[in-house]
């Protein structure tokens, strides 16, 4: 048995390899054999979906309410960092990627795009992906630090296949625009995308400046990711600014992010995780693409059973937010009911909101549940992701 002292974890691609061996020690815990979620949560985020560059530019003290009324109710722009950006090319990417994939590759146009998770024979998740098909190649995205593993886990399988990766992820920084005005704000900046629906993206320029604008709404209302090259994502970021958007922090996108269902991978949900525990189903599994790497166990659950947990929202009646790990109970027992994933504070409800793993008798919308905090009980609701 192997243990890790999490103090000597100094990198992401580090610490991904000691989830792998199922067993890490936090200076201040006692040895756990599953994810300690808690250390991931700490480790992860902010750092890994909002990981520092160079360029990174500055931004006003954060006033997380103000910048949660933006995001939601006109337009908020979030720097996400330097994301994983595979780009694959030759004549078989579509089809090859297929292969790896819970949805459907091979349709895909350019312009359009997709949510997939990437699963292991066991039809568990790998990464959780969103695709964009261009002219000439395809284009996977997903949270910092994961080049190496997706990278790793498709080359592979390669043998005789028309299909080159290249590893972008040092080459570009994206930006998240969010909020009901975030369309027409952009279209006044002169960006082509006024008709752009959920799920498609289009390569242009802003002010002479090469980016593309990818629809995806991942914080409930209209949203954009913006992909800069790096040395470019300074003047990009002033100009989007200087066009209505109101500059916002990760505390932020956090609160938003969890209030709308969004996982974080290796947070939320893990490698432990079968694919439909994430309840993203209908956005990113496709039950008639054919075969694929785990497709037979995920093909079994939809036709003859279910699954025994699911990521769920929790609104919480009352302050503070419950701490990741926190034990989701039954009112007036001590039957365990799930466990928080992550947390933050919704500024629209003035209340804490949480994603929690449930257990399937604890699932349907509107169940009553208490999450624990500190020493109380907090009342709390299950929503699913709307």
């Amino acid at each position: 048995m192997k243990v890790v002292d999490r103090s000597a974890i100094e990198t992401p691609s580090q610490y991904r390899r000691c989830m792998r061996m199922k067993f890490i020690r936090n200076a201040d815990s006692p040895l756990r054999s599953r994810y300690d979620r808690g250390a991931i949560n700490d480790y992860l985020w902010p750092s890994l979906p909002m990981t520092a560059h160079e360029n990174m530019p500055s931004t006003p003290p954060s006033d997380p309410a103000a910048e949660f009324a933006a995001a939601t109710t006109t337009a908020a722009l979030f720097d996400l960092g330097q994301r994983t950006q595979l780009e694959l090319t030759g004549a078989d990417r579509q089809k090859y990627l297929h292969n790896f994939c819970t949805n459907e590759i091979r349709n895909l146009r350019p312009g359009q795009s997709c949510e997939a998770f990437v699963t292991t024979i066991q039809g568990k998740i790998k990464a959780h992906i969103f695709i964009f098909a261009e002219e000439n190649s395809l284009w996977v995205d997903a949270l910092p630090g994961y080049e190496d593993l997706l990278f790793a886990h498709f080359d592979k399988y390669l043998i005789t296949e028309d299909v080159q990766f290249q590893r972008r992820s040092a080459e570009y920084v994206e930006f998240y625009a969010s909020g009901s005005e975030v369309l027409p704000r952009l279209a006044k900046l002169g960006l082509p995308v006024g008709n752009l629906t959920t799920s498609q993206h289009v390569r242009t320029s802003l002010e002479s400046h090469s980016i593309a604008v990818r629809r995806v709404d991942w914080l409930g209302v209209p949203g954009c990711l913006i992909q800069v090259p790096v040395a470019e994502s300074t003047a990009v970021w002033q100009s989007l600014v200087a066009g209505g958007l109101e500059p916002a922090g990760p505390e932020t996108y956090n609160a938003l992010r969890i209030a709308a269902g969004f996982p974080n991978y290796g947070v939320d949900i893990t490698e432990d995780n079968l694919a439909q525990e994430a309840a993203r189903t209908n956005l990113a599994i496709s039950f008639t693409k054919g075969c694929y790497l785990g497709q037979e166990p995920i093909a079994r659950i939809d036709s003859m059973g279910h699954v025994n947990q699911e990521l769920r929202i929790l609104r919480l009646q009352s302050g503070p937010a419950p701490e990741t790990g926190a034990k989701v109970l039954m009112p007036g027992e001590v039957r365990e009911a799930g466990t928080v994933t992550s947390a933050g504070w919704d500024y629209t409800a003035n209340a804490p909101v949480a994603l929690a793993i449930i257990k399937r008798n604890y699932l349907p919308p509107g169940t009553k549940l208490n999450v624990v905090c500190g020493e109380q009980e907090v009342a709390a609701t299950v929503f699913a992701r709307s």
